[in-house]
């Protein structure tokens, strides 16, 4: 398969830390020029379980050497656990959040910066909530103009309930702006915010999760804060139509900034099990503009995981993990019109096995004419690879998949995807098996 065949493998890196046991990657990005991916997560340190750190590296996109590692230990000397990353779209920072235990004993939201060329570290925030028990982070974004840094997540608060935490910090220094904290519609329930996104011309902040209703169900909760002051501007909830549990886990905003769509699962009708439930709304008023369900072949369990836009604004794409008719977990990627809901096409990928397929991130191209997924696939002999897709944008038919069996052939988890700015590579990272426990690995493939 030469360079330039579609789905090409071109480089695997990993990387294996100081305890030599146990890294995972779970969440990478590109630098705006495309010269440099950047992957992170937790790594054991050397003094073995007990003492997970971030670890964030940097890789030179065309080659997958490796230009620099660096990793952050929180003040208790205990477990670290990095979720999510961010690059400025200057390309001379990279953010990095997570969960870090504290002098409390208990874990904080600890965010950090980092010189892009260099790995320098540039400053650190901790965030502590007012229960002062447990926070804990799951995404963070970079405003349009690289002035300000979001995070958003879950925090214990005076009451002892979770409540949405969403924090933004100066890009520069590291200095807080505001925290805002939202306690959903069921008063001193518990809600967690999961992901999180930022209106193109940088005037708002959006955030997703669930909240815990007045019958202890949860609802899809979806709020809107100015970007500049934290304030709120409208908060909006989504029960689905059997008035059960109902989560929203991924969040995309529209390239001209009308549109918010969120997604997740929902308990559907009765007999159909959970399903997917995509909705969107006006991003001034809040306003539902539609709501539309998938239920895959089974009427079983479905779950949406990832949400990605296209670059012109016409089409939602959603992907998950849905149970098969004869399978168990498929990936099932989902596009729809944007204005409308209007199904536009439906795609499942089973892989060898007819074993569990769960689809963990998805991409778009930037021209708007690929989607790709990946998430991680039984193989041949039961244990999961990474599987990685392409399909068509319009019509949905399958391009390429390729399948990364690591150098042992044990279980491989991919967590995260990006893609170049010229459209000409797909990146995907996670956890593979080695000899001596999980390293993480990162993947590089070919888009044409």
């Amino acid at each position: 398969m030469g360079p330039s065949t579609p789905g090409a493998q071109l480089w695997v890196a990993r990387y294996s830390g100081p305890g030599t046991r146990f890294d995972g990657a779970n969440a990478l990005g590109v630098s705006p020029d495309g010269s440099i991916v950047f992957v992170t997560g937790e790594s054991i340190g050397s003094m073995g379980y007990g003492d997970l750190d971030y670890a964030t590296v940097a890789y030179d996109a065309s080659t997958g050497s490796q230009l620099w590692v660096k990793r952050y230990a929180g003040p208790a000397g205990s477990d670290d656990y990095a979720g999510d990353l961010g690059v400025s779209p200057d390309g001379s920072r990279v953010f990095v959040t997570g969960d870090s235990y504290g002098s409390t004993g208990y874990p904080d939201y600890a965010t950090v910066a980092y010189d892009a060329s260099t790995g320098s570290q540039l400053w650190v925030m901790r965030y502590d909530g007012p229960g002062n028990v447990g926070d804990f982070t799951y995404d963070l974004e970079v405003s349009p103009d690289g002035s300000a840094v979001f995070v958003t997540g879950s925090s214990i608060g005076s009451t002892g309930n979770y409540d949405y935490a969403t924090v933004a910090y100066d890009a520069s220094t590291g200095s807080q702006l505001w925290a805002r904290r939202t306690d959903g519609p069921g008063t001193n329930a518990g809600d967690s915010a999961f992901d999180l996104g930022v209106s193109p011309d940088g005037s708002a902040v959006f955030v997703t999760g669930f909240s815990l209703n007045s019958t202890g169900f949860s609802d899809f909760l979806t709020v809107a804060y100015d970007a500049s002051t934290g304030s709120q501007l409208w908060a909006k909830s989504y029960n689905g139509p059997a008035n059960g549990s109902d989560a929203a886990v991924a969040l995309g905003v529209s390239p001209d900034g009308s549109a918010v769509f969120v997604t997740g699962g929902s308990v559907g009708p009765s007999g159909s099990g959970g399903d997917y439930a995509t909705v969107a709304y006006d991003a001034s008023t809040g306003s539902q503009l539609w709501a539309k369900s998938y239920n895959g072949p089974a009427n079983d369990s479905d779950f949406a995981i990832g949400l990605g836009v296209s670059p012109e604004g016409s089409t939602v794409f959603v992907t998950g993990n849905s149970i098969g008719s004869t399978s168990d977990y498929d990936y099932a990627t989902v596009a729809y019109n944007a204005s409308t809901g209007s199904r536009l096409w439906a795609k499942r990928y089973n892989g060898p096995r007819d074993d569990i397929d769960d689809a963990t991130a998805l991409g778009v191209s930037p021209d708007g004419s690929s989607v790709f997924v990946t998430g991680f696939s039984t193989g041949p002999m039961g244990d999961f690879d990474y599987a990685t897709l392409a399909y068509d944008a319009t019509t949905g038919s399958q391009l390429w998949v390729r399948r990364y069996n690591g150098p042992v052939h044990g279980h491989d988890w991919a967590n995260a995807l990006g893609v170049s700015p010229d459209g000409s590579t797909v990146f995907v990272a996670g956890s593979s098996t080695s000899r001596k426990n999980l390293d993480y690995a990162t993947v590089a493939y070919s888009i044409t």
